[in-house]
C-alpha cells in the first residue's frame, strides 16, 4: 500500500468552497468520535527537494502518514463528528493560535450539523472526507464501501461545492487495497493517514493528550484528533503554545504536503 501515484497538482489540492458566511450552529447533534487502528510507520510522504510544489506533490504516495521532515509545519487534523459546541470551540482557538486544522468529516455528522461545513471553510481549514456512517470500512464489501465514500462525498459537494480535499478511512489508520482504491475512483488521490495518535479517545484527561502528542510530534507530523471531546478542547492551547515554542507550526494537510 506504499505505492507511489502521480497525480496532477490540481487533484491533490482540490479546491474547497470559497470562503462563505455560515449560518447559526445547531445543538446537541452528532456522536463522540471512535477509536482508530495505530498508525504504521513505513507510509509517509517523500520529502521534496528545492523543487516545486507540484513536482513534490506528483511525489506523495497513494497513502500519506507525514509530510517532509524538514519542514517546520505540521497538521493537527480532526475526525469530525461530536458536539458542534466543542467543535467550534476547537476552531476557534486554532484560529486565535493562528494555526489551521485539517478536518475530515462523517457524513452523518454533516447531516445533523449542515452549519460545521462552512464554518471550517471560513475558518481557512482543510475539510475532507471521513466516511458517511464512520463504520470498520476495510471489513466492508466492496458496494458498502463505495457508498460510505461516496455519500460523504455527495454531502460535501452538496454543501461546499467541493468533495473535499483528502479521504481518510473510518475505523483505520489505513485503507485498504479496495478502499485505496475506491478512493481515487470517487476523486480522492491520496489517503490520509498520520504519525502520531493523540489517543483522545481514550479520555485519558487533558494533559495525558498534551504529553502523547508532544512527546512524539516532530517536523511533518500528521496528528490524529477528535472533535467531541472535552480532553482534546481543553489540551489545545497547549499543544498550540508548545508547538510554537519548539518552532513548529500548524497548518492545513494541504499546506504541509505542497512544498
Amino acid at each position: 500500500m506504499g505505492q507511489v501515484t502521480p497525480t496532477n497538482r490540481r487533484d491533490v489540492l482540490r479546491a474547497g468552497a470559497g470562503l462563505v458566511a455560515g449560518g447559526a450552529m445547531a445543538n446537541g447533534c452528532g456522536t463522540t468520535g471512535t477509536a482508530t487502528a495505530a498508525p504504521p510507520t513505513s507510509l509517509s510522504a517523500s520529502p521534496s527537494s528545492a523543487s516545486s510544489s507540484s513536482s513534490a506533490a506528483e511525489r506523495l504516495p497513494l497513502q500519506i502518514a507525514h509530510g517532509p521532515r524538514d519542514s517546520a509545519n505540521v497538521a493537527l487534523t480532526f475526525h469530525g463528528q461530536g458536539d458542534p459546541a466543542l467543535a467550534t470551540r476547537l476552531l476557534t482557538t486554532a484560529e486565535q493560535h493562528g494555526a489551521r486544522l485539517t478536518v475530515l468529516a462523517v457524513g452523518t455528522w454533516l447531516d445533523a450539523c449542515p452549519t460545521m461545513a462552512r464554518r471550517i471553510l471560513d475558518g481557512g481549514h482543510d475539510l475532507g472526507n471521513h466516511t458517511q456512517r464512520h463504520i470498520s470500512i476495510n471489513a466492508m464489501a466492496e458496494a458498502g464501501a463505495r457508498k460510505e465514500i461516496t455519500d460523504c462525498a455527495d454531502r460535501l459537494q452538496r454543501l461546499t461545492g467541493s468533495i473535499g480535499r483528502w479521504f481518510r478511512p473510518s475505523r483505520a489508520a489505513t485503507a485498504s487495497p479496495l478502499v485505496a482504491r475506491l478512493a481515487v475512483a470517487a476523486g480522492y488521490p491520496h489517503v490520509l493517514s498520520y504519525d502520531v495518535d493523540s489517543l483522545d479517545y481514550t479520555r485519558p484527561g487533558a494533559s495525558a493528550v498534551t504529553r502523547k502528542v508532544l512527546a512524539e510530534v516532530r517536523g511533518g507530523s500528521v496528528v490524529s484528533m477528535h472533535f467531541g471531546y472535552q480532553d482534546t478542547a481543553d489540551a489545545l492551547p497547549d499543544v498550540l503554545q508548545e508547538l510554537h515554542r519548539r518552532g513548529l507550526r500548524a497548518v492545513t494537510t494541504t499546506e504541509l504536503l505542497s512544498r
